[in-house]
């Protein structure tokens, strides 16, 4: 990629171009760095967040009508043509989505005639009704007495008794899953009902039940499991399950972060504000006072033509951020000792999680260290962010300090097994819990992936590693992990461009040639995938639709993520890398960014995505910062 300009004369346009290109993408990222030193783009995702938002208001009795009405705005801004709302940019309708943003948008005084309203109904009807939707969207229903209770599938709270080694301890779930389950546990068992208003007989459809899956699969039998525990629950000991529900609220209350949330992340911190309340905590509680209030510092708000908008980020990512922006800056040809790196060093330095977290069930031995996505989630720090941080630092004039041995010695220490690694745990790969009957609402466990586990054998090389057990381990996970097609699968990122924009420069740090099959493979792949216009993309439906991998509307960091392998291999005089860098420069805007509304940041694959703003700016950076660092002296 970057020596794709390297066969250019000095004064040839394209290296000309990729110079001022650089310098004007380079000089927006340091304006958006805040002076503390961290850089925060907005994480935006889809209109479930607003309209939960507005139904726990709702339930909790502290609606705001104006907030209502800004929202409401919002919600009306993303509905699809077909009367549907999508999770992703250029997405289908989703039918849980559209029941959610409907019930809210009706909350906000829309009436079920209104044309909007009447095209939104006909889509839930026409897509199997409430009886089709997931378990959360039913479960919001419930709430409000717009479905039974009896027909939500069985999550009690004696999960939070079971020891760590039993199947199905909260523990076997995925950090965001089980933060999620044991509020909801709570909630399903004291099924409450308060008024919604009005009531949503236009989204039913009357269909039955599907049929239980057969007693031959697993998940039949954990389906006979669900039926068999909603009738414990009917004659549960009242001793016991008083007592789960403390247990669990115990639970809940320890791992409120600093800033009001729990996770940092939306699904657990509502239903925790809900359980919590049923337990009898008041609004008036120091910590729903503080889980209420700090809502709003995860709000958008934005004048339009049409009046305020309100929405709502569903995480937010000031570390993730922070560390792509400095790699960028530093790719760019910033000196580690410039007044931005350094400022960001410190912030990062000073983030570090010095506290044991849920990750220390499974690695009690490991010493605490790492960095968590978010300003406040010292519970859940995460082996991703970690990596990024360490290559971060080592580019600051922090990049001796003795953070960077503590964090290399827990990513050490969180290596699963097999030799992979995982986001937030330790061989969090129990795929049994899975199919449970509750656990439709997305990606439940956290087994190892491509994409973290690439970003770590990067961090460790560059730590002086390349040769250690751990980092040999982490290669060959990742040449077992690769695809029949060539590419990897890209779990925190979309999808198979993400995976090979990981994997092979890890691999390449790692001492792998260029000529290893597993290269040749991945990069046939990517030349095959290049779109026309000399850039790549791929669309979120690759989740779902094999046919769909590698196929998309050309975006800048999906553009970036492939080029980065390139460069990666020395294939950077190759005619793609040269087209691909000419689409960059092609379509950046006068302001030095590039213009992405498609999705390219993954949450659950096939369920929920993000939209990145700061991915169309730090990726393209990088790619293009690498071209010209690389470029032989004679043609600067």
């Amino acid at each position: 990629m970057t020596q794709v300009l390297t066969q250019v004369p000095a004064g040839d346009e394209l290296h000309d171009r990729a110079r001022a290109g650089l310098d004007r993408a380079a000089a927006h990222l340091l304006g958006l760095q805040d002076a503390a030193g961290w850089w925060k783009g907005e994480l935006e995702t889809n209109v479930t967040m607003e309209a939960e938002d507005l139904l726990l208001r709702r339930f909790l009795g502290i609606c705001d009508e104006q907030l209502t009405a800004q929202t409401a705005r919002w919600i009306r801004s993303r509905q699809l043509d077909d009367g549907a709302w999508a999770t992703f940019h250029g997405g289908p309708g989703d039918l849980s989505t559209t029941i959610e943003a409907y019930a809210a948008l009706r909350l906000a005084g829309d009436p079920p005639g209104a044309p909007h309203m009447a095209a939104a109904s006909a889509f839930v009807r026409a897509h199997g009704g409430v009886e089709r939707s997931r378990v959360f969207t039913r479960i919001w229903l419930a709430l409000f007495g717009e479905w039974p209770w009896h027909q939500v599938p069985a999550i009690p709270p004696e999960l939070v008794l079971l020891p760590a080694w039993m199947p199905f301890n909260v523990y076997d779930f995925a950090c965001w899953a089980r933060q999620t389950i044991v509020p909801l546990a709570v909630v399903r068992a004291t099924r409450p009902v308060r008024s919604l208003g009005f009531s949503l007989p236009e989204l039913r459809t009357g269909l039955r039940p599907p049929p239980p899956p057969p007693l031959s699969s697993r998940a039949g039998w954990l389906h006979r499991l669900d039926l068999a525990v909603r009738g414990y629950e009917r004659v549960a000991a009242r001793s016991v399950r008083r007592h789960a529900l403390r247990r669990a609220a115990e639970w809940i209350v320890a791992r409120q972060e600093a800033d009001g949330s729990w996770g940092g992340i939306q699904p657990p911190w509502v239903y925790s504000l809900i359980a919590l309340h049923l337990l009898g905590y008041p609004l008036t509680h120091p910590v729903l006072r503080a889980g209420i209030e700090g809502l709003e510092r995860f709000t958008v708000r934005e004048q339009t033509p049409g009046g305020t908008i309100r929405r709502l980020e569903a995480c937010q990512s000031p570390v993730w951020d922070t560390a792509l922006a400095v790699t960028a800056l530093a790719d760019a040809g910033l000196p580690d000792d410039h007044p931005a790196l350094a400022r960001a060093g410190s912030w990062l330095v000073g983030e570090e999680i010095t506290t044991r977290g849920d990750w220390a069930v499974r690695r009690a031995g490991v010493p605490p260290s790492g960095w968590a996505f978010e300003f406040d989630n010292d519970g859940y720090p995460d082996t991703d962010d970690t990596a990024e941080v360490i290559l971060a630092l080592r580019r600051t004039p922090l990049r001796d300090h003795a953070v960077l041995d503590r964090a290399t010695r827990w990513l050490a220490g969180m290596q699963s097994r097999d030799g992979g690694w995982g986001a937030f745990d330790a061989d969090n790969d129990r795929a049994l819990v899975a199919d449970l009957p509750f656990c439709d609402f997305g990606e439940v466990i956290d087994p190892p992936s491509a994409d973290v586990t690439a970003h770590i054998v990067e961090a460790l090389c560059a730590q002086g590693l390349a040769g250690s057990a751990v980092t040999r381990g982490g290669v060959r996970w990742l040449v077992r992990a690769q695809e029949p097609d060539g590419s990897w699968f890209g779990r925190w990122g979309a999808n198979h461009v993400y995976g090979v924009g990981c994997v092979v420069p890890a691999l390449v740090a790692a001492g792998i040639r260029p000529q290893h099959p597993a290269i040749v493979r991945a990069m046939d792949w990517l030349l095959l995938h290049q779109n026309g216009d000399g850039g790549w993309g791929e669309d979120m439906r690759s989740y779902d639709t094999e046919v769909m991998r590698g196929r998309g509307a050309s975006t800048a960091s999906q553009t970036a993520w492939a080029l980065l392998a390139l460069h990666a291999i020395g294939q950077h005089r190759e005619p793609a890398a040269r087209r691909a860098v000419a689409w960059l420069l092609r379509t950046q805007r006068p302001d030095g960014t590039w213009d992405e509304p498609q999705y390219t940041g993954t949450g659950f694959p096939g369920d929920f995505y993000i939209n990145y703003h700061l991915y169309r700016l730090v990726f393209p950076i990088s790619a293009l910062g690498r071209v010209l660092r690389d470029a032989p002296q004679e043609d600067r």
